[in-house]
């Protein structure tokens, strides 16, 4: 299990890999990053189709882009995501007429600042997850993080740990329920 400052370098490897067209490393890319991805797309577009379209324009933006990653400005999930946003933006605007305003709010939420830090989690909001991670068992924990954090499906999870799909299933939704219960009243 890689933690957060591993993560970030594993990211920047890939990322480095991808600018030399390497396409192992950009296929690790892929794995570890597109369910984040996706998910943030999802959210933006409202759409299932828009958003596996629209992670594949990212992915490719990427392929074409990695070379202008720049490590000393933007943490690399910062700078994917940031991708993301803007191509689901695009894909939002494209979709609207163009004598109609009612998604000009919804784009000027999506569209936030300028600086992509300020637009992500708050430390304070990160450091509460933490602490819930932490009331976790050792087991649940590490099924939550294999889930969400490297986006591994209830099946793969049932076969790299070589249990039943539905105790997985399971310790997964006594997992959320338990995170949910700490994140609404506190620890």
């Amino acid at each position: 299990m890689l933690d957060a400052t591993q993560r970030q370098q594993y990211l920047i490897e890939q990322l480095n890999g991808c600018a030399q067209g390497d396409r192992n490393a950009f296929e690790r890319l892929y794995r570890v990053s597109s369910a984040h991805l996706y998910a943030q797309l999802l959210r933006i577009v409202r759409d299932e189709s828009a958003a596996q379209d629209c992670l594949q324009h990212v992915f490719i933006r990427i392929w074409h882009a990695a070379d202008q990653y720049d490590a000393t400005r933007a943490k690399p999930m910062t700078w994917l995501s940031t991708l993301a946003r803007n191509i689901g933006i695009d894909w939002l605007r494209r979709q609207k007429p163009q004598d109609t305003t009612t998604d000009e709010p919804l784009l000027a939420a999506l569209l936030g600042t300028d600086d992509p830090e300020d637009d992500s989690i708050s430390h304070q909001q990160n450091d509460k997850l933490n602490d819930c991670l932490d009331t976790l068992s050792r087991h649940h924990r590490q099924l939550m993080e294999m889930a969400y954090f490297q986006g591994m499906t209830h099946s793969e999870l049932a076969n790299s740990l070589s249990q039943p799909l539905g105790s997985v299933k399971s310790w997964i939704r006594r997992g959320l329920e338990r995170l949910k219960t700490c994140l609404t009243n506190g620890i």
